[in-house]
């Protein structure tokens, strides 16, 4: 009967709790960056005890994995009927999110984090590019199958190649406004099917 109280090992905590350390994290990752960020940190800016961190997360990577995820806003595959249409939608997208204050104060962070330690450089890619770069291939293999690119396109260099040129425009903004930029520069990289 004894047993009967004993609280299970998976029991949820406290969700007001969960949303603080999330939050305190984010934080803290774009003021600071995951380098210099500490579990102590986190909990005093969460108001939470470093034990009830160390209950769900084992460590700071899994936290920050789990706090990039909270903020990853829904994969929506855009099917305008038209590859380009599919572009610009994606294009429109990536501007929303952006080119906001937040937006570039997060891309500043990122980049800062990602470039000087792998393991949030690592944490970042599996939880938010790599599902976007999945995305994105079943929208160069659906224009394939449309024969609005050539069957040789390699999906994954294309994504690469469009993120590069998003996050070079938003550090040396061209003169032209930020989507037309994007969409001009694919387009050279993604020359339409010869008629």
């Amino acid at each position: 009967m004894k047993d009967a109280y004993k609280k299970s090992p998976g029991r949820p905590r406290s969700a007001s709790s969960h949303q603080a350390m999330l939050k305190a994290t984010l934080e803290l990752l774009a003021e600071v960056g995951f380098e210099k960020m500490s579990m102590d940190a986190i909990a005093t800016r969460a108001g939470v005890g470093k034990t009830t961190i160390y209950r769900r997360y084992a460590n700071k990577d899994e936290l920050v994995a789990d706090a990039i995820e909270s903020v990853r806003e829904e994969i929506r595959v855009p099917d305008t009927g038209s590859f380009w249409g599919d572009m610009d939608a994606l294009i429109e997208n990536a501007a929303q999110i952006t080119l906001t204050p937040l937006g570039k104060q997060a891309v500043t962070m990122i980049i800062s984090s990602a470039s000087s330690n792998a393991k949030f450089a690592r944490v970042y890619w599996e939880k938010y590019l790599l599902p976007r770069k999945q995305a994105f291939a079943s929208i160069i293999e659906r224009a394939k199958v449309k024969q609005e690119v050539a069957s040789d396109v390699d999906a994954g260099l294309v994504f690469d190649t469009m993120s590069g040129i998003m996050l070079y425009a938003l550090i040396f903004p061209p003169e032209e406004a930020w989507t037309d930029y994007i969409r001009r520069a694919l387009k050279l990289v993604l020359r339409p099917m010869p008629k």
